[in-house]
């Protein structure tokens, strides 16, 4: 290597600067491809960091926002850092440990909501008043949209707390919002009715089996025809699909075996025809015969103009699944079965959330 590359070396698909600062050793890497220009401008940057150090004007947070060695250096590192640097350093550790649909909404937080509204400010200046005065701006977004945009805020600040970056954290002062909960509206039959018949074909057999399975909408989209065991008549719950990434289902029991109405099965016999020869998903996009379906087009293509023409006040597909369980317990399933079916992670779920109707079967009996 000659002399106006010295202490810059390729290492893998990047380069690594070297050099010395207050007597520390320091080696930081540039995401830069190790090409002859790249590796030019590497060195370029080093006798730049070099000449600053020998003017006393070094800022090592300015070269390398990211790097911890910068924590070494600046006395003054919460003054410096922006809350966007520092979200953008949390987000890139929390690839490492989150699932694709987690990652994908903390992107979404930090870039579309925080980044806009905090990003210039820096960490030892943000105030829990102007973090709760810009939640109550946030009309369009449900309670737990809310705090789930916060979490990269939360943590973000956590971590500048607890590496000594800050004195007191603001978030502490931010509280999360309650949750509005899905109370069950379960439909009548007269309303099940309606519904199934506004729909055919493809459509029909998904709302018919959810109405009468209570599987989950993720759940639904996963189901697979290996799942299906015909001659026992049970379904196994294996997957979710959250975002189109398929993960595990929510809970460890929420890898269960399904075990079938009637009505759940004849849906799933109606839909051979349509999907069973392609050998994987049970349920496919209804208009374009394509395993492609997710909550976005059941909701906009299939439910919502099945409610309207079945003229029925509008209630979320989530409700099928209230409808199955509050069906299965009137009809005098025992809630226990009824937890398993639903892949509650415990009965007292069950309990807590249909209470009502079974008080209605234990009075009935």
């Amino acid at each position: 290597m000659d002399r106006r590359q010295k202490g810059i070396r390729p290492r893998g698909g990047s380069i690594l600067i070297d050099f010395t600062y207050k007597g520390v050793r320091c080696r930081e890497t540039l995401k830069l491809k190790p090409t002859k220009e790249n590796l030019a401008f590497a060195s370029r940057k080093r006798d730049a960091i070099l000449y600053e150090i020998a003017l006393d004007k070094f800022d090592y947070l300015e070269h390398f926002p990211e790097s911890p060695k910068a924590r070494l250096f600046s006395d003054k590192l919460a003054a410096h850092q922006t809350i966007e640097v520092a979200l953008k350093g949390w987000l890139k550790r929390a690839e490492r440990r989150c699932a694709p649909s987690t990652l994908r909404d903390y992107n979404s937080a930090v870039y579309y909501h925080l980044i806009p509204q905090f990003g210039r400010i820096t960490l030892d200046k943000l105030t829990a008043a102007q973090v709760n005065d810009w939640i109550t701006t946030l009309v369009d977004l449900s309670p737990k949209r809310i705090n789930n945009v916060l979490t990269p805020l939360r943590q973000t600040m956590t971590e500048a707390y607890c590496e000594e970056l800050i004195d007191k954290n603001p978030m502490d002062r931010v509280k999360n919002l309650p949750k509005r909960t899905r109370e069950p509206q379960p439909f009548s039959q007269d309303e099940i009715s309606k519904i199934l018949s506004a729909l055919d074909s493809q459509a029909k057999n998904l709302i018919q089996f959810a109405f009468w399975s209570g599987l989950r909408t993720s759940e639904l989209i996963g189901l697979e025809w290996k799942d299906f065991e015909e001659q026992k008549k049970c379904l196994h719950v294996r997957r979710a699909i959250v975002r189109n990434h398929e993960k595990t289902t929510k809970t460890s029991s929420g890898q269960r075996t399904l075990w079938l109405t009637d009505e759940a099965f004849e849906a799933l016999q109606q839909q051979k025809e349509y999907t069973k020869s392609f050998g994987k998903r049970i349920f496919h996009d209804p208009r374009s015969n394509e395993p492609k379906l997710n909550d976005q087009i059941i909701r906009k293509r299939i439910w919502t103009p099945a409610l309207k023409t079945a003229g029925i006040q509008y209630r979320e597909p989530y409700q099928t699944r209230h409808t199955f369980a509050s069906m299965m317990l009137t009809q005098g399933k025992s809630p226990l079965w009824v937890a398993n079916q639903l892949g509650h992670s415990n009965p007292s779920q069950t309990y807590r959330n249909y209470a009502r109707w079974i008080s209605q079967e234990l009075n009935c009996g």
